[in-house]
């Protein structure tokens, strides 16, 4: 079997990142951190998690990040399962951070995206099913 096991973002400020994801996980917490360096320059960094899979953050980011309504290449989201989507959404509200936009609708699932402190776009996704045929609806090919 293949997961994900780490997604390392680069930020402006852990803080408040830590504010947005730890209401998305609040299961999760900080595996450790330290100081450090990246090409000559200083950053503190942590890792943000479980036991099994987590957040590198960085805060050494420096401009802006990737515009999302653009096509230029780089990451455009990632996204997350979640068991409850309104539940998710109550605690990212409760800590000031909107839906940017809902997903389509599908019979399968329910899906969200928000965007974190740094402009990256997150999405979460609460499956209906366990079938996979049920999951993974797409559009007939031409």
């Amino acid at each position: 079997m293949v997961h994900l096991e780490h997604i390392n973002l680069v930020v402006h400020d852990l803080e408040k990142s830590l504010n947005f994801y730890k209401a998305a996980f609040p299961h999760w917490q900080i595996r450790g951190g330290g100081d450090g360096s990246w090409y000559g320059k200083p950053r503190q960094w942590l890792h943000f998690g479980d036991d099994y899979q987590y957040i590198a953050l960085n805060n050494d980011g420096e401009g802006e990040s990737r515009d999302l309504t653009g096509h230029q290449p780089g990451l455009a989201h990632f996204a997350f399962v979640v068991s409850s989507l309104d539940a998710l959404i109550a605690r990212l509200d409760a800590a000031g951070f909107a839906i940017a936009k809902d997903g389509a609708p599908d019979s399968g699932r329910r899906n969200v995206y928000f965007i974190d402190p740094d402009g990256m776009e997150v999405e979460f996704v609460e499956y209906l099913s366990d079938l996979p045929e049920v999951r993974n609806q797409y559009p007939q090919s031409v």
